[in-house]
């Protein structure tokens, strides 16, 4: 097979940013700073744009509350959708990068969060906030959730530059050779979807799009959050068609599905649940 310059691209990325003396900056670390940025800006702004009310300080205070519950939740989220057996047989392994085994004691980092887990975790800390900084709850979270999926990009692109979660085996012309696919030499190339792409665009600049567009009407801006949670687990769902699951895992959820697509099932009817309640409430407000 003949590959294209577009074939080859994961080929170019190692996963390293930059090395500081002997410490390599990893970009996949650097997205979630550009990822929190991202978010931290369309939040300032909308808050200035709309009048939301909300101070500097609140909104910093947000942050390091909802930063925290990412990063405990997607930890804790990889460990109990994925892998539960292990972690609790490796308990140590949750939030330390060490190992031990057989081989000894050494350094093995930390891998696996779950984008699932991030989301509880962040919703959690975030509602704890709201309440200790006394700010108001619909507006705040509705407008956190609006920011999350350009912040959102930023996370998939760093899967794809780090050659992780790449997609299934494929013929078309679109697909990628990803060398920690093992599925193949370059000289005898096996392409994949590159699903992270498929990701980005669609679960995070179309849903920022759909989420700006129905933002102008003031109902919707009390409905971002249900609006994320169906928009997110419709397009996640669909994808998950094209990544490849968990190998320990496979698709071997309720009718077949992946992981992946069961907790987006739950998305979608949260997400629907969520948007009727509301939308009784405004009705009965009227009335």
């Amino acid at each position: 097979m003949e590959l294209s310059w577009w074939n080859l691209i994961p080929s170019h990325f190692d996963g390293i940013a930059i090395e500081l003396g002997s410490f390599p900056v990893h970009w996949y670390g650097l997205m979630y700073l550009f990822a929190f940025a991202t978010c931290y800006v369309v939040i300032t702004k909308t808050n200035k744009k709309e009048n939301i009310g909300l101070s500097k300080e609140q909104i910093d205070n947000f942050f390091t509350w909802i930063i925290a519950g990412i990063i405990i939740g997607a930890r804790l989220g990889y460990v109990f959708f994925y892998q539960p057996a292990y972690y609790l047989s490796h308990i140590s392994e949750i939030f330390l990068p060490f190992k031990m085994d057989a081989a000894g004691f050494h350094f093995t980092g930390i891998s696996g969060m779950s984008y699932h887990g991030g989301l509880i975790g962040a919703v959690t800390f975030a509602c704890i906030a709201i309440k200790r900084h006394k700010m108001p709850f619909a507006e705040t979270i509705n407008l956190g959730f609006f920011a999350v999926p350009l912040g959102y990009t930023w996370g998939r692109w760093g899967n794809f530059v780090n050659g992780e979660l790449f997609g299934e085996i494929t013929t078309s012309p679109i697909g990628m050779w990803f060398p920690q696919a093992h599925d193949s030499p370059i000289t005898q190339p096996i392409l994949h979807h590159p699903s992270q792409l498929y990701e980005m665009v669609f679960e995070g600049v179309v849903l920022f799009s759909i989420l700006c567009l129905l933002r102008k009407k003031a109902f919707f801006r009390h409905q971002m959050v249900s609006c994320y949670l169906i928009g997110y687990g419709v397009f996640r769902f669909c994808i998950e068609f094209f990544r490849r699951p968990d190998v320990h895992l496979g698709r071997l959820d309720l009718l077949g599905m992946s992981r992946g697509q069961t907790l987006c099932s739950l998305m979608i009817i949260a997400g629907i649940s969520l948007f009727i309640i509301t939308y009784k409430k405004s009705k009965s407000k009227k009335l």
